[in-house]
């Protein structure tokens, strides 16, 4: 078999890794990118978790079960009536199959277009020699100087309580589910828990959540998660926190799960399938890391400096198998920073500018500190805030629920937090994160110009609100 040589071997196709293969390629690389996801029918699926079993299929079915809870309960006020309203689970997941497979050909099509070659198979070291790595790629031979290793994350499992994606379900059995089960139980109030409990419960499952922390969305700002507990448990989410799973039993019913409760009672609950989302791992099984000395950290993860350089001259690593948060738009962003750095540029990524977005509804988006992180530093702020139940664009879509809220410095007045929760927060954090990219204040915020009616509004009056001077509230 003969090996084939590039300048760089990207490992996985995710976020991050095709995302580093294309922007290599376009600087003037010699570029090869590996990736094992196949489809139903054992094709190439490229796109990693993100793609296939993470954001893009999980927003489908939000987009969905969204149309649906509107059909049922907020049409009416708009002069819209219907009749024995059905959904047809079957067909939704069907949908969300096609988008994902539009976003897997998009991706093989962008490959094409700028000259990457792609491999399908698990991409592994095989040795270090002449100033470079052989790898392999499938049942291909490959060879370059400079390696890319994205090779992304896996749902951590329950200690006892194997995935089946049958009854017991990781994200990606979770988005499977056949049809809308009568008691979903979800283990882990994060993104995911909230994301497909909201699924199912617009379409007709009693929802259970049980979280072991004690706080509810710990890392977002203390006011936007009061006020989402308040309208998750309105919309008929059952939130339990500081639970302590004790066992978990698979029967002919269903799941059974013993806890305590916050109180230390025992308690059980029964429910007919489980979605267990208790964070992530690094995937690092079957990169044959030990082959070439590649150093890796107690959790499996690749060690990496703020580069993203490994240990060894020449490998990188991004994305959700290093340090830091384990988003999409992150390993994208470090997946353009490393290719521009092996071209002799200075890529750059702002771990303090990364947004955070939990795509219920109510939306619920961050970036930079919150009010508690502001207050455990010792700095001086000030914070604006500002309801869309104040917003003529968020009264005529009918979705007023929630607020932006700024925080600035209290000196200077550079904006040092943004805090959404309501109606497309995940569209509207992007102004707050660019202001805060180029050291705005909220004046800068509150002295822009913000079309008439639309939900920014509600940025530029929050911004008036850090000087308490809203015009509409």
């Amino acid at each position: 078999m003969s090996t084939q040589n590039f300048d760089v071997v990207v490992i996985g196709a995710g976020p991050g890794g095709y995302i580093a293969a294309i922007r290599a390629a376009q600087l003037g690389m010699n570029v090869a990118c590996v990736d094992e996801w196949e489809n139903a029918k054992g094709g190439p699926a490229p796109g990693g978790t993100c793609t296939n079993v993470g954001c893009i299929p999980s927003k489908a079915l939000l987009q969905s079960s969204e149309h649906f809870e509107h059909l049922n309960h907020h049409f009416a006020e708009h002069g819209i009536s219907a009749d024995n309203v059905k959904i047809d689970v079957a067909k939704m997941v069907a949908r969300k199959d096609a988008v994902v497979k539009q976003n897997n050909d998009g991706i093989l099509y962008l490959f094409k277009k700028n000259k990457v070659s792609f491999f399908h198979g698990r991409g592994s070291f095989v040795a270090a020699r002449d100033g470079g790595y052989e790898l392999k790629a499938g049942d291909a031979s490959l060879f370059a100087k400079q390696v890319v290793v994205a090779t992304g994350s896996s749902a951590r499992a329950l200690p006892g309580a194997p995935f089946d994606e049958e009854t017991i379900l990781s994200n990606d059995g979770a988005l499977r589910i056949a049809g809308t089960p009568k008691k979903l139980g979800l283990i882990g109030a994060g993104v995911i828990g909230l994301e497909m409990g909201s699924v199912w419960r617009r379409l007709g499952a009693e929802v259970t959540i049980l979280e072991a922390l004690p706080a509810f969305l710990g890392a977002a700002d203390e006011g936007v998660a009061k006020e989402a507990a308040k309208v998750f448990k309105k919309q008929g989410l059952d939130i339990q926190l500081g639970v302590k799973i004790s066992e978990v039993k698979v029967g002919k019913a269903g799941v059974s799960v013993a806890y305590a409760d916050a109180k230390g009672d025992a308690k059980n609950l029964e429910v007919d399938k489980l979605i267990v989302s208790i964070g992530r791992v690094p995937n690092t099984q079957g990169l044959n890391a030990d082959a070439v000395g590649l150093k890796l950290d107690e959790r499996g993860a690749i060690v990496v400096d703020d580069d993203c350089k490994t240990n060894l001259p020449g490998v990188w690593a991004v994305g959700d198998v290093v340090r830091g948060p384990m988003l999409a738009h992150k390993a994208e962003e470090e997946g353009v920073a490393v290719a521009e750095r092996m071209a002799g540029q200075h890529g750059h990524v702002d771990f303090a500018l990364v947004p955070w977005v939990i795509y219920t509804s109510p939306e619920i988006a961050w970036v930079g500190k919150t009010e508690q992180q502001l207050k455990a530093e010792g700095r001086a702020y000030k914070a604006g805030q500002f309801p869309f139940i104040a917003n003529g664009r968020a009264r005529a879509l009918g979705d007023t629920t929630g607020f932006v809220k700024l925080l600035a410095d209290a000196q200077t007045d550079e904006l040092l937090g943004a805090h959404i929760i309501g109606p497309y927060a995940s569209e509207l954090i992007a102004e707050c994160a660019m202001a805060m990219a180029f050291k705005a204040s909220s004046e800068d915020i509150a002295r822009i110009c913000h079309a008439h009616p639309s939900l920014s509004e509600s940025t530029k009056e929050a911004a008036l609100a850090v000087d308490k001077r809203t015009l509409n509230f």
